[in-house]
């Protein structure tokens, strides 16, 4: 990165600064323990007093086999489970199940369980990422709900505040260009696979172009995804396209509909909004456990515990049908990996003025990678209604543990709904950043099918 381009982003960023009061980044001194007790993402270094959660050695960046172009083997196949948590003995485990969980073994007693491995960290990164995650412990700042100052890294490496959790999972490393195709399925009330859409989609972070910053700046766009649909026939030939900002409140998203023979702007693609990529089976902050603003909720961090997540989920890659993934009201427990893991805990409530469906959340967020993995919904009524999961994969290419299928259980209505199954021939890459322009409206209506 040249000094001249530095020096403009710096300006753009303090120029944003000025216009909402800033919450302060941590002092030089604290930043310091990311050489020291931190890892370079800001988790703790350490392993925990049982023994159960390992100490983080630099993650796992050697090659793993693949098994066919564009998937990734599993470095830890010969594993077996530790043990394995049914309803039954449940209560054994409580402490380190989230209510979601809970709620899923009381719901499908004889069909759902957590296979539960050793804990692997193997969380990793490319060194500019570390560089820029020091740099940011010390430059990053909430301005209001949106940040400001963080680039190229984690933008707070450690926490004070549930919002900033938020924002580092919603920045959270995933690769800088993604390529990928995917299946997305519905699970009815009565336990039926229904296939929603069959995609090929790519998504690009110009957050994490380091030789790039004027990208950022001239935007202040950090994601930008283009999903295009395949199948099944009566939706092929629907796209939507997400531009999303650090500042959430200016995200935007184009639709094109099979049938419409035009692109159409949506007018909120943010929070409870039904999203047309999951057919309204997901609103639009349920995508990756959690996405878009955070304007409609108070952020309250209650701290780190030891919870089971779904982690270094290669098991993703072998189902030889996307089918194979699913059971009849809940993903397939064979291709799920369960670990103990250090989680940062975030609860959202209903902040006074705003409407949402769903006023309570709880998120449960990796202290390695970021992602969050786990999260629960309660509708107005109080009643625990939704648990949102998303698992993950090693990659060695990254190198990274990089997010893979998420998905929604309703827990009232008995329906599901499961994103981004890699069964073969499915496949997800990283590929080289595409022209911005193939992420705009005109791209889109370019292609529409008439």
């Amino acid at each position: 990165m040249t000094h001249h381009k530095t020096a403009r982003f710096a300006a753009l960023l303090a120029a944003m600064s000025l216009a909402v009061p800033a919450v302060a980044a941590v002092s030089d001194e604290q930043a310091q323990k990311l050489k020291g007790d931190l890892t370079p993402f800001g988790s703790e270094k350490a392993g925990n007093a049982a023994g159960t959660i390992p100490p983080w050695t630099g993650g796992y960046t050697s090659p793993v086999p693949d098994l066919a172009s564009g998937q990734r083997g599993d470095p830890f196949k010969d594993e077996k489970p530790l043990f394995t948590i049914t309803a039954k003995n449940a209560d054994q485990y409580a402490e380190k199940l989230t209510d979601g969980q809970k709620a899923l073994l009381a719901k499908y007693p004889d069909t759902y369980n957590l296979q539960v491995y050793p804990t692997h960290r193997t969380a990793a990164a490319p060194q500019w990422f570390y560089e820029n995650t020091f740099k940011n412990a010390t430059r990053a700042r909430l301005v209001g709900d949106s940040m400001a100052g963080g680039f190229a890294g984690v933008p707070f490496p450690i926490p004070t505040s549930g919002a900033e959790v938020i924002w580092n999972h919603i920045t959270r490393w995933r690769g800088t260009t993604v390529h990928f195709r995917v299946g997305n399925w519905q699970l009815t009330t009565d336990g039926r696979p229904v296939l929603t859409s069959t995609v090929d989609a790519r998504e690009q972070m110009p957050y994490f172009m380091p030789d790039r910053p004027e990208v950022l700046a001239k935007t202040n766009e950090y994601w930008m995804i283009r999903v295009d649909t395949t199948a099944p026939a009566l939706r092929t030939g629907e796209s939507i396209i997400g531009r999303f900002q650090l500042d959430p409140s200016k995200d935007q998203a184009w639709v094109n509909l099979t049938g419409q023979h035009r692109v159409r702007k949506l007018p909120t693609p943010c929070c409870d909004m039904p999203s047309p990529n999951s057919a309204g089976l997901l609103m639009f902050d349920e995508h990756d456990v959690f996405s878009g603003r955070l304007d409609r909720f108070d952020w309250k961090l209650l701290g780190k515990q030891e919870k089971f997540i779904p982690y270094n989920n290669n098991k993703i890659f072998t189902p030889a049908k996307d089918t194979d993934f699913l059971s009849a009201h809940h993903v397939n427990p064979d291709y799920l990996r369960w670990e103990l893991h250090r989680v940062w805990v975030v609860e959202a409530t209903l902040r006074a003025g705003a409407r949402h469906v769903a006023p309570r959340s709880r998120y449960y967020c990796d202290e390695d990678t970021w992602i969050c993995e786990l999260g629960d919904r309660w509708d107005a009524k109080g009643q625990l209604w939704r648990t949102v999961w998303r698992t993950n994969y090693v990659d060695p290419d990254g190198p990274g543990t990089m997010p893979g299928p998420y998905g929604m259980n309703d827990l009232i209505a008995g329906v599901a709904f499961i994103s981004e199954i890699y069964a073969w021939p499915n496949t997800v890459r990283l590929i080289k950043p595409v022209e911005d322009n193939y992420f705009t409206p005109d791209a889109l209506a370019a292609t529409t099918v008439r």
